[in-house]
């Protein structure tokens, strides 16, 4: 029988083109993502702000270390998908933190991703400038 000082959950995270792995272990709140601290990583509040708020909203901030790798998209959609992976990985954690989580909507993958450019246009949508003559 293992201890539970031990036991390491995993869950995915993922947000438009950036996808987030989520280890979370039994600690003191460290957090690490790529090897680096969430103040070195992002240096907007707002983002690290996103990531917090799944740890925030369930009163585990100081319980749990989680080390993060984190690949792909710009820094809004990876902090976003960082969210997304710790949200999973609490739930996987306790499931009575499911409710709260999906109520706040930091279950939910959101899907929107940038739309393709197309062939003989500027851009997805955007037309070249009509001339009559």
């Amino acid at each position: 029988m293992r201890s539970q000082t031990n036991v390491q959950y995993y869950a995915t995270g993922r947000r438009k083109t950036a996808a987030a792995r989520v280890f979370l272990r039994a600690g003191t709140g460290k957090l690490s993502i790529n090897a680096r601290a969430l103040d070195h990583f992002f240096t907007r509040e707002t983002l690290r702000m996103k990531v917090l708020q799944p740890l925030a909203l369930v009163g585990e901030d100081k319980s749990f270390d989680l080390l993060i790798t984190v690949a792909g998209g710009g820094m809004t959609g990876q902090a976003e998908a960082i969210r997304h992976g710790i949200a999973r990985v609490l739930c996987a954690v306790n499931a009575n933190h499911r409710t709260p989580l999906k109520r706040a909507g930091y279950l939910t993958r959101d899907d929107r991703m940038v739309e393709r450019k197309k062939y003989g246009r500027p851009g997805a949508r955007k037309r070249f400038q009509f001339s009559k003559r």
